[in-house]
């Protein structure tokens, strides 16, 4: 079992920055990747960005070059800089972490409880 923990969401103003955090304990070796989502009111939710064990980042296009991932592997956690943020990123994003699973199809995913962030224009 894998858990997370996110922080770091508010309210902010359109063209401001935040960072959210999010803090994994448990079965960490089993984790092969870890990553942010996000699900705006009526809407799905959505891939935001994912950095692999090895340091591979994969990004949605509409936060390419204003969001940053990175990992501190360190400390377990995983981080995202958002900058530039517009009141379309408003959603509550939460942490995911891809890990290896005991049945098949031997992966399993893990999620957070969510951080609200507000970006108001």
């Amino acid at each position: 079992q894998v858990q997370l923990v996110e922080s770091g969401g508010g309210l902010v103003q359109a063209g401001g920055s935040l960072r959210l955090s999010c803090a994994a304990s448990g079965s960490i070796f089993s984790i092969n990747a870890m990553g942010w989502y996000r699900q705006a009111p009526g809407k799905q939710r959505e891939l935001v960005a994912t950095c692999s064990n090895g340091g591979s980042t994969n990004y949605a296009d509409s936060v390419k070059g204003r969001f940053t991932i990175s990992r501190d592997n360190a400390k377990n956690t995983v981080y995202l800089e958002m900058n530039s943020l517009k009141p379309e990123d408003t959603a509550v994003y939460y942490c995911n972490a891809d890990a290896d699973g005991s049945k098949w199809p031997f992966r399993v995913s893990y999620w957070g409880r969510g951080t609200q962030v507000t970006v108001s224009s």
